[in-house]
């Protein structure tokens, strides 16, 4: 992922100098990015500015101020006074609010969830994606892994008539084969990353949009209109079911990534340089691809698949905090945001109320992948 705006899709960067620490790289981090400060917590360096903090802690509460509005929105309105107290007695054990405590707690709460941490994940899963392949090109919906989970659920409604349950594993399983399918073929002289993991992803992803299609024909008309719905990605009739595995991939991997955050950044210089710096360079490349690739898949799972998000919100992350490196916590909060703003317009816009979530965000990623390309100096 590059922080330089100029080049969207070759990064280039000021020079950097390792140097020594006690925690390896710790120096080279901070002389290759000398604004702002590094943290240490236990062996894990984090740097932080007083600008990302305060763009972060923004994000946050736009989001949770979205989030309150969505719950307002749908066929019965709710004044935000209301969805505020049925969320505080819900929290409190304080007086059930009728009709009003019903709708916010068991239909729209979990909706509102299920969008803040699927939004989160996709925009963790771009952000190491972008990071391993240098390249701001890299998300799951171009390097073919959404499709891939697209696929496992697929085959799921299809051929197995699948419950939602058995479906969101089809997706994580799917996700997952597809990751090592184009992890094996990307590999060249044991090292994998850059354009020839961004290229073949995109190869695999083509061959497995056709055998979703020779799906679609091939079932029965049922379960094609079924498969068809899923495919437009959507948050409608989201439960706690949906919105609890994806919560605690998300809550389960932010630590992770932070932890191989420092060493992700260091790879950013170069595999050589890394691994003058001790960086175990193809291991930790494995590590952040298996959990972008799992984030995505539950993403895919609780929604659908969902363009744009993954793609744009590393980089937006990156021009708002003006930071180097993967922008972890950063990037998990703008795709909260991306999603949540979707979510909303397409449900507040009368042209747009009846079109799927995923269908939204493909026409505005789609939009802004011909402006990145076009931005690009070389393809």
């Amino acid at each position: 992922m590059s922080s330089t705006p100029a080049d969207p899709v070759h990064p280039s960067g000021p020079a950097r100098t390792p140097g020594r620490s006690h925690t390896p790289g710790a120096d080279a981090l901070a002389a290759a990015h000398p604004t702002g400060r590094i943290l240490h917590v236990g062996p894990v360096a984090l740097r932080t500015s007083t600008r990302t903090i305060t763009v972060t802690v923004t994000l946050i509460v736009t989001a949770v101020v979205l989030g309150a509005v969505g719950m307002t929105v749908g066929s019965s309105s709710l004044p935000i006074g209301d969805v505020v107290a049925a969320l505080l007695n819900g929290m409190t054990g304080g007086p059930d609010l009728g009709k009003a405590s019903k709708i916010v707690l068991d239909i729209r709460l979990p909706r509102v969830v299920t969008t803040v941490f699927a939004g989160a994940a996709l925009g963790l899963s771009g952000a190491v994606f972008q990071s391993v392949s240098r390249n701001a090109l890299g998300s799951p919906e171009i390097i073919g892994f959404t499709t891939g989970a697209a696929t496992g659920a697929i085959t799921q409604i299809v051929i197995f008539d699948a419950g939602p349950v058995t479906v969101s594993l089809g997706a994580v399983s799917g996700g997952l084969a597809t990751a090592v399918v184009v992890y094996l073929l990307s590999v060249k002289n044991r090292v994998t990353g850059g354009y020839r993991l961004i290229l073949v992803g995109i190869g695999v992803g083509a061959v497995l949009q056709a055998a979703n299609n020779l799906l679609l024909v091939t079932g029965d008309l049922d379960s094609a209109v079924t498969a068809n719905f899923w495919l437009a990605g959507s948050l409608d009739a989201r439960g706690w079911e949906h919105a609890l595995p994806v919560m605690t991939g998300v809550l389960v991997a932010i630590p992770l990534l932070l932890a191989l955050g420092r060493r992700a950044t260091l790879m950013e210089m170069g595999d050589d340089t890394a691994s003058q710096l001790g960086i175990r360079v193809e291991r930790t490349r494995l590590q952040l691809i298996a959990v972008a690739v799992l984030l995505a898949a539950l993403a895919t799972a609780a929604a659908g698949p969902i363009a744009f998000i993954a793609l744009a919100a590393p980089q937006l992350a990156t021009r708002l905090t003006r930071a180097p490196g993967m922008p972890v916590l950063t990037a998990a909060v703008t795709g909260s945001a991306l999603l949540l703003v979707a979510d909303v317009l397409a449900r507040s816009v009368p042209v747009l109320a009846t079109a799927p979530i995923g269908r939204v965000t493909g026409v505005v990623g789609g939009l802004y992948l011909i402006w990145l390309l076009a931005r690009t100096k070389q393809v």
